[in-house]
């Protein structure tokens, strides 16, 4: 997606007269009942729940409801998303979650947004009033990129998709002023201006985080000042307090964003009135005169001046108080999570559909076992590209993207002449940043489109850590509610050419342990073709590994097999019997076990895993029972090495057939060389497996 215009950013904080005429109308009654609603929780949390225990992370919101109120009840579109963070109960309340789901989700039962499996303000909500709340995280800054993704997939619906009922849809980012010194603030920042997204970064500054002063997030304390060269970004500051000043500014940048004149950023003043969670002392590190301070600016009062002295104030707080201790009554009855549930719902079942996305209408895989054995071979590489090109066709959602898979087609030429066939929508370059790159990824996954994007190399993988594993545990932290069907692919291992330490990382072994994933390492095309098909039509979040020395050598080539092959993950495929000695392998170390296999006909059975989440533990244990032999190897290192997964499997499964101890040959715990007579020294050669198997067919 190209960058539009640059346009010049302007700050400004409204003028008495120009809040009074763009006031928008508000039900302040409405804007009341959630603002004592949300404080009664708080109390009531704060002076019974939290002490007697029935509580065990307390975060208040006090201070902050005012504006989150006023900017949750504007976001009606139907397409509108939000990503919240541990404070953004008010907002929560006022996008439809009930008061007795906000006291379940702190008391981890059922009946709340995860059932009791994420800590209570780590909030996700199915759209009930307009908006999707996107699952938050634990991680500050991680709200970010997601939304920014979000906000990208407003518009290619509408100029893509021409779909007509994501128009004026946005997306907000709530975060506090701690939160923009993080990486996900910086991308999403990056990707909101460069592409004019409909975007909303709504800051709440309350001067800390936890007890750090806003001026070592940010230098001089204000982000907004120091963001006024930023280019296509309207800024706007203000009391988040004062009821009228609030309800115009947020009305004015949810007006802008909406407008589709791009991004906006409004930072508003707040007072934190606790702790950073219960029974944290402010008087640590705030003085008396700031806590004075902060108290005169309690938007309880504020509000309360606003409606004036005819309004029932009282009566309206017993009226919530009664309501909320109803609600808090009903969450007490709501049962624990039933035992032995904890471990459902971190992959998709084959029926399944989570609520968001909805049913993605992704043409379903057909696997099928056999490939074409005859036509042309073709490389790794052309097979990968072939295979995206036949589901760029069949999927309109379907997106690809990544540092330079455009114009140039990947620095390994894989997505070559895509973006010229499918345009620069469909197929576009990026910011230089992993976490923008993955964190977009995910919130495209949740607006129903299918993402796949494409990291450089694998080491380059590292910065985007945090969004890979939430991405993983989306199923699971909402019990199923939201899924995000990321395919993200990452060329890894040493190259035919040269190695060295920061392009040549395999490290399979990560993400077989990134729980949520599912887990490629194809050894050949066809299989490449199969595999990446059936992740794409997938509902699970994927991460396929192509290993570079295979993208256009001999022993990777096979003939093109169809535009329907489909391979089942899990399933390995058994490359040639055996009787003595059981071979496990996957990437590229297939063909050096296969040539090093050569000597010994019929004795040694060697499996391609294809994938490492699921591997195919059944094929594995069935041939060493037969051979009563087995030799694992792999390029990653051996020290946590997956190979150390199928050994102890072996070992517990099949101990009383071997007949030799189970035996690992791996690339040693060290780093791959830029020398290419070092890096073979390093990696397991054919004359290293040769001689591991002749020994154990001898043992």
């Amino acid at each position: 997606m190209p960058p539009k215009k640059q346009k010049t950013a302007k700050t400004k904080s409204p003028s008495k007269k120009a809040t009074r005429a763009t006031t928008p109308a508000v039900d302040w009654a409405h804007v009341a009942r959630l603002l004592l609603t949300s404080r009664t929780i708080d109390e009531i949390e704060e002076q019974e729940l939290a002490p007697a225990g029935k509580v065990t992370y307390q975060f208040s919101s006090k201070g902050h409801e005012l504006s989150q109120i006023l900017l949750g009840l504007q976001l009606t579109q139907g397409h509108d998303a939000a990503t919240v963070y541990y404070r953004s109960r008010p907002f929560m309340l006022a996008a439809g979650l009930t008061p007795q789901e906000a006291f379940a989700a702190d008391m981890a039962r059922t009946g709340s947004p995860s059932e009791g499996r994420d800590v209570g303000v780590v909030y996700s909500l199915p759209p009930r009033r307009g908006v999707t709340v996107l699952p938050s995280s634990g991680d500050v800054g991680a709200q970010y990129t997601p939304a920014a993704g979000w906000a990208q997939a407003v518009t290619f619906y509408q100029n893509e998709l021409k779909d007509k009922d994501w128009k004026g849809a946005i997306a907000v980012a709530l975060g506090g002023d701690g939160s923009v010194a993080t990486n996900g603030f910086w991308a999403a920042l990056t990707i909101a201006t460069t592409l004019e997204l409909p975007m909303l970064f709504f800051i709440e500054d309350n001067g800390y985080g936890i007890s750090v002063p806003r001026h070592y997030q940010t230098p001089g304390g204000d982000i907004s000042a120091n963001l006024a060269s930023f280019k296509n970004l309207k800024l706007t500051t203000g009391s988040g307090t004062q009821p009228a000043e609030a309800a115009s500014l947020i009305a004015d940048a949810i007006s802008h964003v909406r407008s589709g004149k791009g991004p906006a950023l409004l930072k508003l003043n707040v007072p934190r009135l606790t702790g950073h969670t219960f029974g944290e002392d402010q008087t640590a590190y705030k003085s008396d005169k700031q806590l004075k301070e902060e108290r005169s600016r309690d938007p309880i009062e504020t509000l309360r001046k606003h409606l004036g002295a005819k309004f029932d104030w009282d009566g309206l707080k017993a009226e919530v108080e009664h309501d909320v201790r109803a609600q808090l009554a009903a969450a007490e009855q709501n049962p624990e999570p039933a035992s032995m549930t904890g471990t459902l719902h971190l992959f998709g079942s084959g029926e399944y559909r989570a609520q968001v996305p909805p049913a993605l209408n992704k043409p379903a895989p057909v696997f099928v076992n056999e490939a074409a054995e005859s036509g042309p071979r073709i490389n790794m590489s052309e097979a990968i590209r072939r295979t995206m090109e036949v589901e760029l066709e069949h999927n309109p959602r379907l997106l690809v993207f990544g540092e330079d898979v455009g114009p140039r087609g990947g620095v390994h030429r894989v997505t070559l002449d895509l973006q010229k066939r499918y345009g620069i929508a469909r197929v576009f370059d990026t910011s230089l940043s992993e976490e923008g790159i993955i964190g977009r990824a995910a919130g495209m996954a949740f607006a129903g489109l299918t993402p796949l994007p494409e990291i450089q190399f694998r080491k380059y993988a590292d910065p985007a850590t945090e969004q890979i594993n939430d991405t993983g545990w989306v199923r699971w932290r909402t019990n199923g509610k939201f899924a995000a069907p990321v395919v993200i692919r990452i060329p890894v291992g040493y190259s035919k050419k040269t190695g060295d330490p920061w392009h040549s990382v395999s490290g399979e072994a990560i993400y077989a342990h990134s729980l949520g994933w599912r887990v490629a390492m194809p050894s050949n095309a066809a299989d490449a073709v199969g595999l990446l098909r059936a992740a794409l039509r997938g509902q699970d979040p994927t991460i396929f590994l192509e290993h570079r020395a295979l993208y256009d050598t001999p022993p990777s080539r096979r003939p093109y097999p169809g535009d329907d092959y489909a391979l089942p993950f899990g399933q390995a495929a058994i490359l040639q019997p055996g009787s003595q000695l059981t071979v496990v392998s996957w990437g590229e170390m297939v063909h050096r076990c296969l040539e090093a296999a050569e000597p010994f006909a019929g004795q040694v059975e060697i499996l391609d895993l294809r994938t490492v989440s699921p591997w195919d533990r059944e094929a594995v244990l069935a041939s060493v029972r037969k051979t009563g032999r087995c030799l694992i190897a792999h390029e990653d290192t051996h020290t946590g090495g997956f190979g150390g997964e199928i050994a102890a499997t072996v070992a517990q499964d099949a101990f009383a057939y071997l007949d030799a101890p189970v035996s690992r040959i791996t690339t040693p715990d060290a780093l791959i060389p830029y020398n290419i007579a070092l890096m073979n020294t390093i990696i397991p050669s054919v004359e290293a497996l040769r001689t591991r198997i002749e020994d154990l067919l001898k043992w």
